[in-house]
């Protein structure tokens, strides 16, 4: 069965994501789709069961994942907590007809067990400890289900407006105000940093980020 395209129309450079749905994908045109392109960090898939979105990051969408990488890796080396972050790495599970390459995600509690590995399988390696999102003009496929099936702890998600943090409960999210990896992290004080310094020169976002640091392990 041929695939159906849906597209939506972006301007040139769109500041969000630009996003194109196509239906009735089999597995093994993802899986060659993901070959393809495996030496891109752009455009990234998110398949569910024949459903596959293929959505291509614009500045704003890349400038967020960055600064919030930063924040954790910062806050991580302070505390002296060993993190490893494998950005848009492909995590996917034939036999859930599922996958997905986040913006970003970390391995945290489960760092020790990735540690050193050129390659994951998710029928034996953990997923993420922690995936960031960035979701500004609206994902088309809903990936919380994707996450929950392969227990991702925690989710970040910024709508180019606001930091939401979600933990996984049983098989479902819900929405925290403490991270659970670094329960020093309020989604409110991270929103308000991140929209305070997202339009500052790199030096000068570095040294608010070291003073945001010693405020959040102060009030710890």
């Amino acid at each position: 069965m041929s695939a159906v395209l849906e597209s939506e129309h972006y301007p040139t450079n769109p500041p969000g994501e630009e996003r194109v749905v196509l239906h009735n994908v089999s597995w093994s045109t993802y899986e060659q789709l993901l070959g393809d392109l495996a030496n891109q960090s752009a455009p990234r898939l998110t398949y569910d069961s024949g459903m596959l979105e293929i959505m291509s990051p614009g500045p704003l969408h890349e400038k967020l994942t960055h600064i919030i990488e930063t924040m954790i890796e910062r806050l991580a080396e302070e505390m002296s907590i060993n993190v490893e972050c494998l950005r848009s790495t492909t995590f996917r599970r034939k036999t859930f007809k599922r996958g997905f390459e986040p913006d970003s995600c970390f391995y945290i509690k489960n760092e020790a067990t990735v540690r050193g590995k050129e390659h994951l399988n998710l029928r034996q390696d953990p997923a993420p400890d922690l995936v960031i999102e960035i979701d500004i003009t609206g994902a088309s496929i809903d990936k919380f289900p994707i996450f929950a099936q392969m227990q991702v702890p925690e989710v970040w998600v910024h709508d180019g407006n606001k930091l939401t943090i979600y933990t996984l409960q049983e098989q479902a999210y819900a929405e925290s105000s403490n991270s659970l990896s670094f329960n020093q992290i309020c989604s409110a004080h991270a929103t308000e940093f991140i929209e305070r310094t997202r339009k500052l020169p790199r030096i000068e976002f570095l040294k608010a980020l070291r003073q945001w640091i010693k405020e959040v392990q102060a009030k710890a």
